[in-house]
């Protein structure tokens, strides 16, 4: 059926006279962060940093990249929020990905989700009572797909395809 555009962007696909299905984009959810108030555009971009980047990882590896994004944050070398350290040229899925591409399984969105607050949890701990999965890396890559100058040595973890590096 029809769909509904405001500004350029498609925001609703309808299903049926009665049912409107959310089209969310790459696009859609970067210009929803940047208008929403912290810490909900921080939440929106790390969700969505975790869905594009290990959807189909075990619920431990999307807390782990879940976990270099804070590790990132709490560093301040990257940023001073979620949203600025995820839109890092060529850092993370938010920048590489287009922003047409539709986010379109509503699953691994919902996991993605939970791992985000997950992590967002343990990263409200003291340091020392964390409990991190990711052994405290700052990088991470699915070598399968990239090979970055940086990924020597060994890892201080590996879950699912993607390995993780303490760099700093």
């Amino acid at each position: 059926m029809g769909a509904i555009r405001r500004g350029g962007l498609l925001l609703h696909k309808r299903v049926s006279a009665n049912e409107e299905i959310p089209e969310m984009t790459v696009g859609w959810i970067l210009w929803l962060a940047s208008i929403l108030p912290q810490p909900h555009a921080d939440r929106l971009c790390l969700a969505t940093t975790i869905y594009l980047e290990a959807r189909s990882e075990p619920f431990h590896g999307q807390q782990a990249i879940a976990e270099v994004a804070l590790a990132r944050l709490h560093s301040r070398m990257y940023g001073d929020t979620l949203c600025s350290v995820l839109s890092k040229p060529k850092q993370f899925a938010l920048t590489t990905v287009s922003p047409n591409y539709k986010l379109s399984n509503p699953a691994a969105w919902k996991r993605a989700w939970r791992a985000m607050q997950q992590a967002l949890m343990i990263y409200q701990l003291p340091e020392t009572e964390r409990r991190l999965v990711s052994a405290g890396a700052t990088h991470f890559v699915a070598l399968a797909y990239a090979s970055p100058a940086w990924a020597r040595g060994t890892p201080v973890a590996v879950i699912g395809d993607h390995s993780f590096y303490r760099l700093h």
